[in-house]
């Protein structure tokens, strides 16, 4: 492998030299045409090059060291068999810049027990300091509220970690539920019938469970009753237990809405409510329950609060610059 040395900032340069012990993994670790480590050259102004199962890094001593952290810790993943694509590249390139630095490396590097959540067809790893965060709390507390800008991966993680309970048998059913409020729109101007009208709304949630479990058992588990899948609507007057609970979209709720849906919890249940407090699709976007909740609930015991910002985009990178070009970063 060869490539034109990347010109490194202003500073002393050193030199590091790394060796890996399974070499048939470095081609999944470099990427396909190298775009890993060009990726990381580039970010990180270091130069990286190879030799059999050695890689020496060239650059200032600090971006080697975080060059190192990251090579280590993607290397990592693959031996425990995860995959690395593109934008954990990119994840672990951003946490390795945060100042939780040395929690980051300690999970990377497997001296703990790791950070994931495993589901029929995936292992998904944290992308994002908030995301570590996150994981842990939809791992631990009753109710959590996910706050932030889409891409922040809050639907998909807390659906996920449904599902990896849902097959690890510690709830019986996954509830997933939003709104159907969208931009205006009212679901009696579309045709069809009840079913029809509501599931374009829950498309995202048919979506992210499509995406940990295979189609066949989505199937099967929505005929049989372990998931459902509704608006809001449907949750007034039913107590949920021994149930894993989605609200999506929850800026879109009424205050009057939210308490219905917030004391619907059971015993040996987890209620996860996400939405972007900067997406309000009400009339009044001054009333939403999402809010109001917030407000009055947070540091309740076994209720927690998990606020992400245009930094913990996890799809592709400008998606992140975009969120902050429109919006500025979250309080």
């Amino acid at each position: 492998m060869s490539r034109k040395p990347v010109q490194a900032q202003a500073g002393e340069r050193s030199r590091l030299e790394l060796q890996f012990d399974k070499p048939q993994l470095l081609g999944r670790l470099f990427g396909e045409y190298d775009r890993n480590l060009i990726a990381i050259e580039n970010r990180l102004g270091v130069y990286v090059s190879a030799r059999g199962n050695k890689v020496q890094v060239e650059g200032e001593a600090s971006a080697i060291a975080r060059t190192r952290d990251i090579l280590t810790g993607l290397y990592n993943r693959l031996v425990r068999g995860e995959d690395i694509d593109a934008g954990a590249v990119e994840a672990v390139i951003s946490m390795t810049a945060e100042p939780m630095l040395d929690g980051i490396v300690r999970v990377e590097q497997n001296d703990g027990p790791p950070i994931l959540i495993r589901t029929r067809k995936k292992t998904i790893v944290p992308r994002s300091i908030t995301q570590i965060h996150y994981m842990q709390m939809l791992a631990s507390k009753d109710i959590i509220f996910a706050l932030g800008p889409a891409g922040t991966g809050k639907t998909y993680l807390a659906v996920a970690q449904a599902v990896q309970q849902l097959i690890a048998g510690s709830v019986d059913r996954l509830i997933l539920s939003r709104p159907a409020v969208e931009a205006g729109e009212r679901l009696g101007f579309l045709p069809g019938d009840m079913k029809e009208k509501v599931d374009p709304y829950l498309r995202p949630l048919y979506d992210a469970l499509y995406d940990c479990l295979p189609a066949e058992q989505v199937e099967r588990r929505i005929a049989s009753g372990e998931i459902e899948i509704a608006p809001i609507a449907f949750m007034r007057g039913r107590t949920l237990a021994d149930s894993f609970i989605i609200l999506d979209e929850a800026q879109n709720t009424t205050p009057a809405q939210m308490k219905m849906f917030l004391t619907r919890f059971g015993q040996n249940s987890r209620m996860v409510v996400c939405g972007d407090p900067k997406q309000i699709d009400l009339p009044d976007i001054g009333k939403s329950g999402l809010a109001d909740a917030v407000n009055k609930l947070e540091g309740v015991e076994g209720i927690a609060t998990v606020r992400f910002g245009a930094g913990d985009v996890v799809r592709h990178p400008i998606v992140g610059r975009i969120v902050e070009a429109y919006e500025g970063p979250l309080d």
